[in-house]
């Protein structure tokens, strides 16, 4: 580590994923988006292992769930991006996204949270837009975010960038995040790199 002044900059892996001052974000693992993954199976044991990992070292978990707004209550640009998304050519016919308690809005089974785990209804593709996410943070003195979830070139990326834009350490653990597409998903990794750190789960879990 470093110092310039009385500001402390850590300058290796180590001691940025420090427990201490390390919070684990899974973003938006909701079965209807885990079931749609180009590598369900790898992602899903990856994560696994690095939450179990988290929770041994009594780093805080948030989790993020998307929660569709009332209806009226949409921006216009997102009702059209919702229009071509689901391919409909009336705002009205857009179908329900993750409805509160239908199977696709669930968790997935293998990545529950437990007991003293925050879980974070949200709007919009950033952890930090409409949510006290920060807050939380500042509260646990947190300085870096392990961003793990679903999709790497949306929600990954926008929160992504958000918290370095605040000063927290910010990392992408790269094999903990997918998207339906691979070669989207590699792209935004690619690009995340020029933003943030961007390490596999082995990286993280030699250093814990």
């Amino acid at each position: 580590m470093k110092t310039l002044g009385k500001l402390v900059v850590f300058d290796n892996l180590k001691e940025i994923v420090e427990p201490k001052h390390t919070a684990l974000v899974v973003w938006d693992c909701q079965d209807g988006l885990v079931n749609r993954i180009y590598n369900q199976a790898a992602f899903l044991e990856k994560l696994e292992a690095l939450l179990a990992a988290a929770r041994d070292h009594e780093i805080p978990v948030v989790y993020s769930r998307i929660t569709p707004l009332p209806a009226g209550y949409q921006s216009s640009f997102g009702l059209y991006q919702s229009m071509k998304r689901f391919n409909v050519d009336d705002p009205a016919k857009i179908p329900v996204f993750m409805k509160p308690d239908s199977p696709e809005a669930q968790v997935n089974e293998r990545l529950s949270p437990v007991e003293g785990d925050v879980i974070l209804a949200k709007h919009s593709p950033s952890i930090f837009f409409g949510t006290n996410f920060e807050q939380l943070m500042r509260a646990r003195d947190i300085r870096t975010i392990l961003f793990t979830g679903i999709a790497t070139e949306y929600g990954i990326d926008h929160s992504a960038r958000d918290a370095a834009v605040r000063g927290f350490y910010t990392v992408v653990v790269s094999d903990c995040v997918s998207s339906p597409d691979e070669a989207t998903h590699e792209m935004a990794l690619k690009i995340l790199q020029r933003i943030c750190l961007v390490v596999p789960s082995d990286d993280v879990l030699k250093e814990w």
